[in-house]
């Protein structure tokens, strides 16, 4: 299949950025969610069981459209409180697929959880796991033709299972959140391949995640609910993202977003996306999110958008009914 120049450039860039480049390339490894505030197990396992029943998440991402080899991720997450709500555990499933890369992992994770006020509780969590990687870097053509150029970072295709571990810590109540984690803790070599004279080396990098959110209460019909993400990777600048819900009647929820993402010159690149959401409680257990990205920054001449859909369904209603919504 024959790609567009500009493509063949950036699923290059993608390769080195996120394959490669250890300390010359800045970019972010870990996936990116628009609707990360109803996702929070992808990225803190001190989350789980927060809602206090049986929760089950599944989400899709569709980044760039249009772009050949644009990263395309679905995620499924379920938690539940166990002895007496005093401990939390869960489950996330994911594939990642970004050029000629594939990653495909699952990680449990254990919270444990502390009343620290009438309606507060801090959680302590731990997860654990591993993930099947595969880069097909013999695909990449470096020139137009795909002749005339060699280069021994891409001369060998990989495969390698990544054990890993990570940790958090989630602080929330009815009314707000606040919450800190590294996913990933070990830095699992990704290739052989290294060049100690560009500072090269093929390891994933550790994430930070600082996340913050609360609801206002306008009136009885209406809630304004802003949370924000605060995203670290090793090597590179703060990432941000801002949202903005505002509930209505406890069903409907509309929103938007800015995103900074993890670039060397902000002023070059500016915002990276401006995000629609949309949010809509379907019943009293099922809940279906969508988000449109309006990508702000240029992929060469190519100005793409992204597409996410959520669905939420969580069980234990019947008996243990949640007496107030639950925002996060």
């Amino acid at each position: 299949m024959t790609m567009h120049m500009s493509t063949k450039k950036w699923l290059a860039a993608l390769v080195l950025m996120l394959g490669i480049g250890e300390r010359t390339a800045q970019a972010q490894q870990d996936k990116m969610f628009s609707q990360y505030m109803f996702n929070m197990l992808a990225l803190n396992p001190a989350y789980a069981g927060s809602r206090d029943v049986l929760s089950m998440s599944a989400l899709y991402r569709n980044q760039w459209t249009g772009v050949e080899g644009a990263p395309q991720t679905a995620t499924f997450t379920m938690d539940m409180p166990i002895n007496r709500e005093r401990v939390g555990i869960g489950l996330q499933l994911y594939g990642d697929r970004y050029g000629v890369m594939e990653e495909a992992g699952g990680f449990v994770s254990y919270a444990f959880r502390i009343k620290v006020g009438q309606k507060s509780t801090l959680a302590l969590g731990l997860q654990g796991g591993a993930s099947s990687y595969r880069a097909s870097l013999t695909q990449v053509k470096l020139t137009p033709d795909g002749t005339g150029a060699s280069d021994p970072a891409f001369a060998s295709d990989i495969s390698k299972v990544l054990p890993n571990f990570g940790t958090g810590l989630y602080l929330s109540n009815d009314r707000g959140y606040i919450g800190l984690s590294v996913p990933r803790l070990i830095k699992n070599k990704l290739s052989e391949y290294s060049s100690p004279a560009l500072g090269l080396q093929a390891r994933q990098r550790r994430h930070a995640y600082l996340t913050a959110g609360f609801v206002i209460g306008v009136s009885p019909q209406i809630k304004i609910k802003p949370s924000t993400l605060v995203k670290y990777a090793e090597g590179a600048p703060l990432g941000f993202d801002g949202n903005v819900n505002i509930w209505f009647a406890d069903r409907i929820a509309i929103g938007a977003s800015v995103r900074r993402n993890q670039f060397t010159d902000w002023t070059q690149y500016g915002t990276d996306a401006i995000v629609g959401m949309l949010e809509v409680q379907v019943t009293d257990q099922l809940r279906f999110g969508y988000a449109y990205d309006r990508t702000t920054n240029r992929l060469g001449d190519v100005a793409p958008n992204s597409h996410e859909i959520m669905l939420r369904y969580e069980f234990g209603f019947g008996k243990n009914r949640i007496l107030t919504p639950r925002y996060f």
